[in-house]
């Protein structure tokens, strides 16, 4: 999507907040003992209360309001029995549509107590996801994106996962430009142009290097197996930098 005018710009801001607070939403009512289902309920709810649709659902057919994947499992975990306890790493995913725009955003988190390396890794998850939003801009090299994260998980002996790129949103949940990396590609050689909208979405890890398939139809895997963490937002590439629409409010 390139937005054009004012309107579209607060629609997508709308689904944005959206997006954003259903997030934080499950997030607070995290309990230990609640199942993936229950907490995936939550931000059903979250969503429909606002008159938007979850996106995975209408685009694909996923099995679920929201994507909630814990430990191992990386991206696309689907709700379901299990029984969130004490230690887990949790991301949880949420994209929706509201009077025909999408956005898309995630972050991962853990439930107490949990150790100090696995609490750095979500803070730096989420400065890694800024390192690259930074780079965002009309006129900018899309390269800046991944060569900012890479250079900030090289400096803090991190590895990125290389096959689960960032994407266009906006009039659908995935669109053109395709396949940003969150990591340095030499081979890219695009533009932002201005009103253009995507998601910035690392994956952070102690080791993981790449997704795999998991034992169902959706749920993608650490491998090297290790602890990974995604933060995303949905940004719009202005002559002013970087404009985020899905931040709570």
């Amino acid at each position: 999507m390139t937005i054009s005018n004012e309107h579209e710009l607060e629609k997508l801001r709308e689904i944005g907040r959206i997006v954003a607070n259903t997030v934080e939403a499950m997030k607070a009512a995290t309990q230990i003992g609640m199942t993936t289902a229950e907490l995936d309920a939550i931000g059903r709810r979250s969503l429909e209360e606002h008159g938007a649709r979850p996106a995975p659902e209408l685009c694909y057919g996923f099995p679920g309001a929201t994507c909630i994947s814990v430990n191992e499992e990386i991206a696309h975990g689907i709700p379901g029995e299990y029984r969130i306890a004490a230690g887990d790493l949790v991301n949880i995913d949420v994209s929706a549509e509201k009077d025909g725009v999408f956005a898309d955003t995630g972050a991962s988190f853990a439930v107490p107590p949990v150790a100090k390396a696995i609490e750095r890794l979500c803070r730096d998850g989420r400065r890694a996801m800024w390192a690259g939003i930074r780079q965002v801009g009309a006129d900018r090299p899309i390269a800046g994106i991944g060569q900012a994260i890479g250079e900030f998980a090289r400096k803090n002996r991190y590895t990125l996962v290389q096959n689960l790129a960032s994407h266009g949103v906006g009039h659908s949940l995935h669109e053109e430009p395709k396949e940003i990396a969150t990591w340095p590609d030499p081979s890219e050689r695009r533009t932002m142009h201005a009103g253009l909208v995507f998601t910035v979405e690392p994956f952070l890890s102690f080791g993981a290097e790449w997704a795999t398939d998991g034992n169902d139809d959706w749920t993608l895997l650490s491998e090297p197996s290790a602890p990974t963490v995604q933060f995303e937002h949905t940004v719009v590439a202005t002559r002013n930098g970087p404009l985020v629409v899905t931040l709570p409010g």
